[in-house]
């Protein structure tokens, strides 16, 4: 049974127009200097701390709440609701009829741009839509303007995956209302016998072949760039989630786009900036100034400005026209001795997806910006124990062969203060992609770890990206290379022993 929205008014999916009305109206808005609404929020980033799943709807110990208490939350926010404007918005997770959810935001109207951005990422209702038959598979209850006192930041995102409802207090943040929705998808994906990836899609066209290629990673680590950075005339047909199936089967989720904008340079990231500038998109906390002259590099606010946009401004491939994925790269934003590239093996691949290793950035707020982080699947919105996401991921290689790669979207030798360090560059990164598609990439075993790393790769004139242990050799730092490997070595074991139930070959393969 549908949640019931008993509330002082409601506008039931309102157009875009509509949406864009309200939005115009909110005191935190302004028009820029292309004719898009941006909204200054006062929540900038995802709130971790605050979110937590009903105790008895998931396998996972920590951190939940109990029902009686999310019965609690549950009835201060729906009297809160009853005295405010409402607005709802529907549409489905996912194109294909055979596999999409039905999705369902409520929220106040005071804080209408949520609602416009998400509608941009729903695909449509459809003609035949009636509020009164539409009965959703996940609903995203939110109320911007209710505090959670006694949670962090007086702020609570609670989950019930049993009727798969989640209520957001206290956060005008919109990734609130898309990662809730997504979340929920989740565990609908992996009870259908697949998994939830954290990453984008694109289609590259290869030797006459429409080649499918996954990019999984933590947001802001080069995730989106590099599903819209074109090979070969590749085209993005999604870039947050997907669900990969038995068989290789790829499903989308979204019918938009949800970017980092900071540092967003049309040189570099084209297609991006492009339908960022559209009138029809919207900007969160972007830098604007009081004529509306935008600043994609100002971060005196934050660092995680963002936008969203329909898919339809980058000629995408169509996403429900998908063919079985053959590649998949997972994304190591870091610093050190991760290589540009490595190739993995079966094993290996269920090992780095668990490791999920990353430099974190201003997408997960202060709690991560700048750290060395490990996110299982770098998907911090997977709402089960996390041995099920590697072990479903080993079930899936098991049946279905895809070419795997580690990739480093950051730097090697060090941070950028680091005059002997170098950045692994977008068209540096760029040119690995296209390499693997078309496999022209030479390859040699790692002695300290295993995988493949490369010996050459067109469009890499720079050995030392490749492997960064020349690098280290080259400065005088061959101790301290190997010193890192001894570490990240017993680190890795560890952190992947702490997984009860995870398949031992997952972890015997980096030991």
């Amino acid at each position: 049974m549908a949640y019931q929205v008993n509330a002082a008014s409601v506008e039931w999916n309102p157009s875009a127009e509509r949406l864009r009305e309200l939005t115009e109206k909110m005191p935190n808005a302004s028009i820029t200097e292309y004719g898009n609404v941006v909204v200054k929020a006062r929540v900038y980033s995802r709130s971790t701390r605050s979110t937590y799943i009903v105790e008895d709807s998931t396998n996972v110990t920590k951190p939940t709440i109990s029902r009686d208490e999310y019965d609690r939350v549950a009835a201060q926010q729906d009297a809160y609701i009853a005295g405010q404007d409402m607005v709802v918005v529907d549409g489905y997770i996912g194109p294909d009829p055979g596999f999409r959810t039905k999705a369902r935001l409520i929220i106040e109207s005071a804080n209408a741009n949520v609602a416009g951005m998400q509608k941009q990422l729903y695909y449509p209702a459809g003609e035949d839509y009636d509020p009164a038959t539409w009965v959703p598979d996940t609903t995203v209850i939110y109320t911007p303007n209710l505090p959670a006192p006694g949670y962090p930041n007086d702020r609570i995102i609670a989950v019930d995956l049993n009727d798969n409802i989640t209520r957001v207090l206290n956060s005008d943040y919109f990734g609130e209302s898309k990662k809730g929705g997504l979340r929920m998808w989740n565990n609908i994906v992996y009870n259908r016998g697949g998994l939830s990836l954290h990453a984008g899609c694109k289609v590259i066209p290869v030797g006459g072949r429409n080649r499918t290629l996954l990019i999984v990673g933590l947001s802001g680590t080069g995730k989106t760039t590099t599903t819209f950075t074109s090979q070969l005339g590749s085209r993005p047909a999604q870039d947050d989630f997907v669900a990969l199936m038995p068989g290789g089967v790829v499903h989308a989720t979204e019918n938009g786009c949800f970017a980092k904008t900071f540092g967003l340079n049309p040189d570099f990231e084209p297609a991006i900036y492009h339908a960022t500038i559209q009138p029809d998109a919207y900007l969160e906390n972007v830098s604007v100034d009081a004529d509306g002259k935008v600043d994609f590099f100002d971060t005196s606010y934050t660092k995680n400005g963002r936008t969203t946009w329909p898919f339809s401004y980058v000629d995408p491939w169509p996403a429900d026209q998908l063919e079985p994925a053959e590649f998949l790269l997972i994304l190591n934003r870091n610093e050190n001795i991760v290589p540009g590239v490595a190739r993995l093996d079966r094993a290996q691949t269920a090992a780095y997806f668990m490791l999920g290793e990353t430099t974190g950035t201003s997408a997960g707020g202060k709690d991560e910006e700048g750290k060395f982080l490990r996110i299982p699947g770098t998907n911090p919105f997977f709402p089960r124990h996390m041995a099920d996401m590697g072990n479903r991921m080993l079930e899936l290689l098991d049946e279905h062969e895809l070419h795997t790669f580690v990739l480093n979207t950051g730097r090697v030798g060090g941070g950028d203060s680091n005059p002997d360090s170098k950045k692994v560059t977008i068209p540096y990164s760029s040119a690995i992609v296209q390499a693997i598609v078309e496999g022209t990439i030479e390859w040699t075993e790692d002695p300290d770890f295993g995988y493949e790393v490369a010996t050459s790769v067109p469009g890499v004139d720079d050995i030392e990206i490749l492997q960064p242990r020349r690098l280290y050799e080259r400065t005088g730092r061959a101790a301290d290379y190997a010193a890192m490997v001894t570490k990240m070595k017993s680190e890795r074991s560890e952190y992947l022993a702490s997984f009860d139930g995870l398949d031992p070959s997952i972890l015997k393969s980096i030991a």
